[in-house]
């Protein structure tokens, strides 16, 4: 996976200025949690996955205690649910959760957008770098047939988007909006797919931005959004039929074990 971090950290980062970027000391409960929420959308932690906590801090080389405030983070997230049976497990998403997801993302979405026109021509043209630098990356992807550098990508696009919206409520819901996206496809996908036509998809929608066309980026993207519903939740024998359209990666069905946390001192 890429190595930004997939919580509201790895969203807001640098990118916030002015009132938007307080200084915040990292505890170890939301390193806990950042680390967590990779390995949801990794595929370590699939959907489903029975979460046992003194497992884990074994893994993670950590106390119970912080260990489950962060899951318990998670949990208030939507990411784990507490099953029929004792404990925490990963989220699988449903049908309907898969058509919310992107309803809520074909709203917040066009809104970042119109934000990042707003501002000053110098900021914007650090935006429209960013972006065309994830495009870039999504074009090697497809040229090397690697799905997870495609799919890595491709969220590190939507979070540059959150993260110069300028708002630190939108960033945050974008952040579980992206896992949630991710835990989509490994809830109604054998294996982990993603579209080749993401790559023109994102071009497309830079030059919107460039343009400063927020119409047609709103357009572009709901477009974008009906299409990954419409793959997300076809018949298996659809999918198989549109091969060449898609690329394929291995995702584990068991979780796997998490590297051990290092802690940095003080914390």
């Amino acid at each position: 996976m890429s190595d930004r971090s997939s919580g509201l950290g790895g969203l807001t980062s640098a990118r916030q200025v002015g009132r938007l970027a307080p200084v915040r000391r990292t505890s170890t409960v939301d390193l806990i949690a950042d680390r967590l929420r990779d390995a949801v959308v990794d595929g370590s932690l699939p959907p489903g996955a029975a979460l046992g906590e003194a497992e884990l801090a074994f893994q993670l080389g950590v106390s119970r205690g912080p260990l489950r405030e962060a899951m318990q983070r998670l949990t208030a997230e939507g990411l784990l649910v507490i099953p029929r049976r004792r404990g925490l497990a990963v989220r699988t998403m449903t049908p309907e959760d898969v058509r919310d997801i992107h309803w809520l993302r074909a709203r917040i979405e066009p809104e970042l957008a119109r934000r990042i026109l707003a501002r000053p021509l110098a900021e914007r043209k650090t935006v429209l770098a960013e972006l065309g630098a994830e495009v870039k990356r999504m074009q090697r992807a497809l040229k090397k047939h690697d799905a997870r550098a495609l799919g890595d990508a491709y969220l590190d696009f939507h979070r540059g988007l959150a993260a110069w919206g300028g708002s630190i409520r939108l960033a945050r819901m974008m952040s579980t909006l992206l896992i949630e996206t991710r835990l989509c496809t490994f809830s109604m996908y054998e294996h982990f797919e993603v579209a080749v036509d993401l790559v023109p998809e994102h071009a497309a929608f830079v030059e919107a931005l460039a343009a400063e066309d927020a119409e047609r980026f709103n357009a572009l993207m709901c477009a974008h959004l009906d299409a990954e519903v419409r793959r997300l939740l076809a018949e298996p024998e659809a999918t198989k039929e549109d091969d060449a359209d898609r690329l394929l990666a291995e995702t584990p069905d068991e979780p796997q074990p998490l590297d051990r946390l290092d802690l940095p001192e003080g914390i």
